[in-house]
C-alpha cells in the first residue's frame, strides 16, 4: 500500500465549527476497528474494506485492560502478542491513506470487563470504588474520578500510550484526535448511584460551602444547627438533607463541576504529554431506540468542553431503525449537541450506530440498512463534521493471561465473538449494512464542500433547551417529593408530553437551531461559562414541567416583552428547581393554574380527557389527549383551547408588551400537524421549506454554504410518498415519489 499522501497528512484546525485539514474544511468520515479484536494478520483486510467503502479514518478504543500484563507491566509494542502493537497498527492505516482516532480511556466501556480498567486497580484501589445512596456500593465497575490512587495510575497509562501517539500526530502522521475517556458520569446516571463516597462527600461538601459558605449550606439542606460532619452522615444514610429538593439540585450542579474538573485534568494532562490534535468527549445518554435522555449526557459535560480551545464533544448515538417515532429525537439531540459549543466548536458523532441492531445475537431486532444512511444525512446536514460508525467491524475477544473465574476467560463478557450487528461480521464478511453505507459515501463525497463547510438554513424558530431538567440523574429511593418532581420533569421537557411537540417541528417542516436558555438567562453561572450564547430568534418552543428556574422564567417573560414569541407547552411552571415556590411567568401573563385533569381511573370511575376549539383556533374534531393544565386566564387573552369535561381553558394566547405567549396545556397530538402549523402561524412563523406531500413522513435539512447549497430528504415512512418541495418560494423538487425509507439529494 502506498503512504498516506501529503495533502492527507497536514495540520487539523477547529474553526468557525469547522474541521480544517490543510486549512481546507473536511468531513471526516470514520469507522471503528478494533485492532485487539481482531489477528493481526486480519488487520490489513479490515483497513482495505473500510478504505473501499470510501471512509478516510479508522477510530479505535485502546484497552487499558489488554495491553497491561498480569505484573502490571505494559505492552503497547507487541512483545508479548502481535495483536498489541498498537504503533504498527496506526502505522498501517497511514499505510492505506487513513487517519486515526485514538481512543484510550482510561474508561473504554467497549462491553469489555472493568469497562476497560484493570482488575489490579480494582483490587489495589478498593477504597475509590464509587459508594453511593446508604452507602452502599454502586453496581457497576465505577470508581471515583478523583481518587488519588486511580488518577495517578490513568495518567501512568496515558502517558505510555501518548508515547506512542505523540510522535503520529497530524501533520506528520495520522493521528488527528484523541478521546478523553469515555461517557463520563453515565454508569452513575444509569444505576442511580451518585458519588457519595469519603472523598467524593467531601468534595461536594467543600464545594458547597465555597458557594454558600459553612452555615448557608447547613440551612439550604435543612440541618441549621448542625456540623457539616453530621451532614455528610445525614445524607449517607438517607436522612432528612437527602430527602429535600435543594440536596438533589445541588448534587446534580456539583456532580457537573466533578465531571468537568476530571476531564480538564485529563485535557491538561494530555496537552502536558505533547498531545497537539483536538481532544474528543464522546457524550452519552440514548437508550432503548430513543434520544429523549440524550440531553442528560449534554447536562452532565457540557462545563467540561463548552468553549475550549482544540476540545470537541461527539455524540453517542443508538436510535435503531429511524421512523416517525424517533426521528425528531436524532434532529433535536442533534440541535441541543451544537448549542452549547463554542463558535470554532464543530459538532461531531464518536459513536454513530450502523448495522443489524441485534446486538445481542438472537434476532432481537433488525435495522434496515436504509436506517443508518438517513441517521448520516440528517446528522451531516445539521453540521457534524465527523461521524465515527461504531462498530464498522467485528471480531473476537481475547483471552486474558490471568482471568478471573467469571465465566469468560476473555477481555469481554459478550463472549469470544463481537460486533455481531456491525456492517462487516466478526468472520469478516460484508452485509447489506456495509453495501448502504457504502453507497452513502460514495455520494456524500459529491457534496462534500457543501456538507463541510455549510449551515443548515432555520427558520425563525428556535428549539428551548433548559440544560437543568436533565439534572434528574440521581432520586434518593425514600425521596418522595423528588420523585415526584423527576417523574413530572421527565414527563413534559425536551420534546413535550407524549414528545408530540417534537415531533411537530420536525415532522411539521420547521429548521430550529436550539437555544441554551440556561445559557441565556445566566451569562456570569457556571453553566454558561466558556463561550457566549448565541442570540435566540423572535420565537422560541419550549415545553416546560412545573419546575423552571427563576432567572429562565424572568428571561422568557423579558424575551416577549421586548417583543419576542412563545410557544409553552406542558405545566405551567410554579417553583424552582430546588422546589422554591416561583411563578414569575406566569405571573407575567396573568394566568394562574386551576388543576391539572389526566388520563386514568380514579375513585370516580374512568377520565378521558378532551380538547375541543374555538373561534380563535377551531379544530376539525376534538382531541383525545392525556392530560389538561386548566387555567384561569385574564380577559385579554384569546383562548384557543377548552379541556371538554370541565370547560376551562387549557389553552390561550396572551400579550405582553411587543410579544405574546401561546400556552398550550395538553399534549395536543402532533399527528394533527395542520394544528401545529396553525399555532405557529399565529406567531408568525413560516417554514422556509414547503413541502407539498400526500402523506406525513419527510424530513429535510437544507444547507447553504459558500459552494452551494444542498437539500436533503429522507422518508422515513414505510410508504412511499409524493411530494413537491420549495424553499423560500422557489421550487427545488417537482412533484417526486420518494420510496419507503428512501432519500434524495437536491442541488438547488
Amino acid at each position: 500500500m502506498s503512504a498516506a499522501s501529503e495533502s492527507d497528512l497536514q495540520t487539523i484546525a477547529l474553526r468557525d465549527g469547522r474541521i480544517e485539514i490543510g486549512a481546507r474544511p473536511a468531513l471526516l468520515l470514520a469507522g471503528e476497528v478494533h485492532y485487539f479484536r481482531l489477528r493481526r494478520d486480519e488487520w490489513a483486510d479490515r483497513l482495505t474494506l473500510a478504505k473501499e467503502a470510501g471512509l478516510d479514518t479508522i477510530a479505535s478504543y485502546i484497552p487499558w485492560i489488554w495491553h497491561e500484563l498480569p505484573d502490571g507491566e505494559l505492552d503497547l509494542t507487541g512483545r508479548t502478542c502481535p495483536e498489541r502493537d498498537l504503533p504498527a497498527f496506526i502505522d498501517l492505516c497511514a499505510s492505506f491513506g487513513l487517519r486515526f482516532l485514538a481512543r484510550p480511556g482510561p474508561f473504554v466501556m467497549a462491553e469489555l470487563k472493568n469497562e476497560g480498567i484493570p482488575h489490579r486497580i480494582h483490587r489495589e484501589y478498593a477504597d475509590a470504588k464509587a459508594t453511593g445512596w446508604d452507602g452502599k456500593p454502586a453496581p457497576t465497575e465505577d470508581l471515583d474520578y478523583q481518587h488519588p490512587g486511580y488518577l495517578a495510575e490513568a495518567e501512568r497509562w496515558l502517558r505510555a500510550v501518548y508515547d506512542v501517539l505523540a510522535p503520529r500526530q497530524a501533520p506528520d502522521g495520522p493521528i488527528v484526535g484523541v478521546q478523553l475517556d469515555n461517557e463520563v458520569g453515565m454508569l452513575a446516571w444509569v444505576t442511580n448511584t451518585p458519588h457519595l463516597n469519603d472523598l467524593a462527600m467531601g468534595n461536594f461538601l467543600e464545594w458547597l460551602t465555597d458557594r454558600h459558605g459553612a452555615d448557608d449550606v447547613l440551612k439550604l439542606l435543612g440541618a441549621a444547627g448542625g456540623e457539616l460532619e453530621e451532614l455528610a452522615a445525614a445524607v449517607r444514610s438517607g436522612g432528612d438533607p437527602a430527602q429535600s429538593l435543594a440536596f438533589h439540585h445541588e448534587l446534580g450542579l456539583w456532580t457537573r463541576s466533578d465531571f468537568a474538573q476530571y476531564l480538564q485534568h485529563l485535557e491538561a494532562f494530555s496537552r502536558a504529554q505533547g498531545i497537539s490534535v483536538p481532544l474528543l468527549i464522546n457524550v452519552h445518554g440514548t437508550g432503548g431506540g430513543r434520544g429523549t435522555t440524550f440531553p442528560i449526557g449534554v447536562s452532565q459535560l457540557a462545563p467540561a468542553y463548552r468553549g475550549r480551545g482544540g476540545v470537541l464533544a461527539g455524540s453517542d448515538y443508538y436510535l435503531g431503525e429511524l421512523t416517525v417515532q424517533n426521528v425528531a429525537d436524532l434532529y433535536l439531540c442533534n440541535a441541543i449537541l451544537a448549542c452549547v459549543n463554542g463558535p470554532d466548536q464543530p459538532a461531531s458523532a464518536l459513536e454513530f450506530e450502523v448495522g443489524t441492531g441485534d446486538y445481542g445475537d438472537n434476532l432481537d431486532g433488525l435495522s434496515s440498512p436504509e436506517s443508518g444512511v438517513h441517521k448520516t444525512l440528517l446528522t451531516l446536514g445539521q453540521g457534524n463534521r465527523l461521524i465515527n460508525y461504531y462498530l464498522l467491524t467485528g471480531g473476537r475477544n481475547p483471552v486474558l493471561e490471568d482471568p478471573e473465574n467469571d465465566g469468560i476467560p476473555r477481555i469481554a463478557f459478550t463472549g469470544e465473538r463481537h460486533g455481531f450487528a456491525a456492517p462487516i461480521d466478526p468472520e469478516g464478511h460484508p452485509t447489506p449494512s456495509y453495501d448502504a453505507v457504502s453507497a452513502l459515501i460514495k455520494e456524500v463525497r459529491g457534496f462534500e464542500p457543501i456538507l463541510a463547510s455549510g449551515r443548515q438554513l432555520t427558520d425563525n424558530l428556535g428549539f428551548g433547551f433548559v440544560a437543568d431538567h436533565y439534572l434528574t440523574e440521581y432520586a434518593h429511593p425514600s425521596a418522595t417529593a423528588r420523585r415526584e418532581q423527576v417523574a413530572d420533569i421527565e414527563r413534559h421537557r425536551g420534546f413535550g408530553a407524549r414528545d408530540a411537540l417534537g415531533r411537530a417541528i420536525v415532522l411539521g417542516g420547521y429548521h430550529v437551531d436550539a437555544v441554551d436558555l440556561q445559557a441565556l438567562a445566566e451569562p456570569d453561572s457556571s453553566w454558561a461559562a466558556g463561550t457566549t450564547a448565541a442570540a435566540a430568534p423572535r420565537t422560541i418552543a419550549l415545553s416546560t414541567p412545573r419546575t423552571l428556574g427563576r432567572q429562565v422564567q424572568q428571561w422568557l417573560v423579558d424575551h416577549v416583552r421586548n417583543g419576542g414569541n412563545l410557544l409553552l407547552t406542558g405545566l405551567l411552571p410554579d417553583r424552582d428547581h430546588d422546589g422554591t415556590p416561583c411563578t414569575i411567568l406566569a405571573d407575567a401573563f396573568g394566568l394562574s393554574a386551576a388543576g391539572v385533569r389526566v388520563d386514568g381511573r380514579g375513585e370516580a370511575g374512568p377520565y378521558w380527557p378532551t380538547v375541543t376549539g374555538t373561534d380563535d383556533f377551531p379544530l376539525d374534531a376534538d382531541r383525545r389527549i392525556a392530560m389538561a393544565q386548566l387555567l384561569e386566564a385574564p380577559t385579554e387573552a384569546a383562548v384557543l383551547l377548552r379541556e371538554v369535561g370541565s370547560g376551562q381553558p387549557c389553552g390561550v394566547q396572551v400579550p405582553l408588551g411587543a410579544g405574546s405567549m401561546i400556552f398550550v396545556g395538553c399534549d395536543l397530538p402532533a399527528k394533527h400537524l395542520d394544528d401545529w402549523h396553525t399555532l405557529f402561524g399565529r406567531l408568525d412563523v413560516t417554514p422556509r421549506v414547503a413541502i407539498d406531500a400526500d402523506r406525513t413522513g419527510l424530513v429535510t435539512v437544507p444547507v447553504t454554504s459558500d459552494h452551494g447549497n444542498l437539500l436533503i430528504v429522507v422518508n422515513v415512512a414505510p410508504y412511499p410518498i409524493q411530494a413537491s418541495i420549495s424553499v423560500d418560494g422557489q421550487q427545488v423538487q417537482p412533484t417526486t415519489t420518494i420510496p419507503a425509507r428512501g432519500h434524495s439529494l437536491v442541488p438547488w
